[in-house]
């Protein structure tokens, strides 16, 4: 099998219209799920497939499929499936999401332009709303291809004017009918950019995932008192910024200790902030803070999540203040199914393109994947690390190189006599 790269870059490219921003460096694109732009997205990528002879089915939330169902192959057969996602985060990149639908297209049409003929159905695959930028946290599409989250519920959901799913589905004519159900595929093969440097650093094109990190989101709260900051004596205060400031270091040095100790791959974030009264002249007296820690082993979250716990604790006793702590997001890491990683591997020493074992330290529609079937993921490499943001950057002999381990592992997946 051949890929066609100018073929998978025109798509791409042509994707990248859709949404366009003006960026002073890179290109840019902000797609969010039921807008025009995404409406022009999922036209494209639609006529594509029925360019290529697929045939196409909308589910009740938007998740788009299409199926190649060659002669060969036995259409009671439960089918192999992979694709990713053509929603965006705002003034993203034109690789997030995009290189993994149309590589998976580009896989299709190689299969076909070398009469390959498998013993199962393919099937391409474009979840709805994995970016959470204006419906639910992300993941959605794959929320309820796994029966995580019924189809009612993922269609009330509203963004911030009020507008629900089923609304913004219907709006660009995009809501279907029934479930793509994840349950049914004998196999899902995901490929996405890496977000990191770690392929680029070790000039190797394709990474094969062990394991999607798990991820927990907390919310913690310090109450103190709001009080005047020129005429409230320092040894009377009860600053709830000042206390917030020592959990935040406290979360750090918890993550770093994991580190040193257990699990290289350990992180602790309190990436957000807010302070009430929020102004110059009072001593806060309320801070609410997001908390993000993320591991692809779960005791080692546990550990951090336990030392955000007991500093709250010791600030409650030291500094006087009132707290609370809630973990409302908690996704365990999920390890990838060796049978889909071994072909991956044996897909790029076939081509001849070097590939490497590595974790994803992101989440994808794949960690929802893996709870109902044999699930893989693959990486190209990003240029810096960069990704949410015109300035991410994949080159295309890598797209295509890591496209080709794609179609390899896929066609292996899928059987036939010219699948080996």
């Amino acid at each position: 099998m051949q890929v066609d790269t100018d073929r998978l870059r025109a798509d791409i490219e042509a994707n990248a219209e859709f949404g366009d921003v003006n960026a002073e460096t890179g290109r840019g694109r902000t797609v969010l799920c039921g807008t025009d732009a995404n409406r022009k997205a999922r036209e494209y990528f639609v006529g594509r497939l029925e360019d290529a002879g697929l045939a196409v089915e909308i589910d009740a939330i938007g998740n788009i499929s299409g199926t190649w169902s060659p002669d060969s192959a036995d259409e009671t057969a439960a089918p192999v499936a992979f694709g990713s996602h053509l929603d965006s985060v705002p003034e993203g990149g034109i690789f997030d999401g995009p290189l993994g639908v149309y590589a998976a297209l580009e896989s299709v049409r190689a299969m076909q332009d070398a009469e390959l003929e498998p013993d199962r159905p393919i099937v391409v695959v474009s979840f709805t709303e994995e970016e959470g930028q204006r419906f639910a946290d992300g993941l959605l599409g794959s929320s309820v291809s796994v029966g995580q989250r019924t189809v009612e519920e993922a269609l009330a959901l509203e963004d911030d004017e009020g507008v629900t799913l089923e609304e913004a589905l219907d709006d660009i004519s995009f809501r279907g009918e029934g479930l793509l159900d994840a349950g049914d595929w004998d196999a899902w093969y995901e490929l996405h950019i890496e977000q990191d440097t770690q392929l680029e650093r070790a000039e190797i094109p394709v990474g094969v995932v062990t394991t999607i990190t798990g991820i927990t989101h907390c919310e913690a709260t310090i109450l103190g008192e709001a009080n005047h900051a020129g005429a409230t004596p320092m040894d009377e205060r009860t600053d709830a910024l000042a206390a917030a400031a020592e959990f935040v270091l406290d979360v750090e040095r918890a993550a770093n200790s994991v580190v040193d100790e257990s699990s290289d791959s350990a992180v602790g974030t309190v990436g957000s902030l807010s302070v009430s009264p929020n102004a110059t002249n009072v001593v806060p007296g309320r801070v609410e803070m997001g908390v993000d820690v993320r591991d692809v082993e779960y005791r080692s979250m546990q550990t951090i999540v336990g030392a955000a716990r007991e500093s709250l604790t010791r600030l409650e006793t030291e500094r006087g203040v009132d707290t609370t702590f809630e973990r409302p997001f908690d996704l365990e890491p999920t390890p990838m199914a060796d049978r889909l990683r071994e072909a991956a591997h044996a897909a790029g020493e076939a081509a001849g393109i070097e590939t490497m074992d590595m974790h994803s330290g992101a989440a994808h529609d794949t960690m929802h994947v893996a709870d109902v079937t044999d699930a893989a993921l693959l990486f190209a490499p990003s240029h810096d690390g960069i990704s949410h943001n015109p300035r991410e950057w994949t080159d295309w002999d890598d797209c295509a190189a890591a496209t080709r381990v794609l179609a390899g592992a896929v066609a292996d997946a899928a059987g036939g006599e010219d699948a080996e």
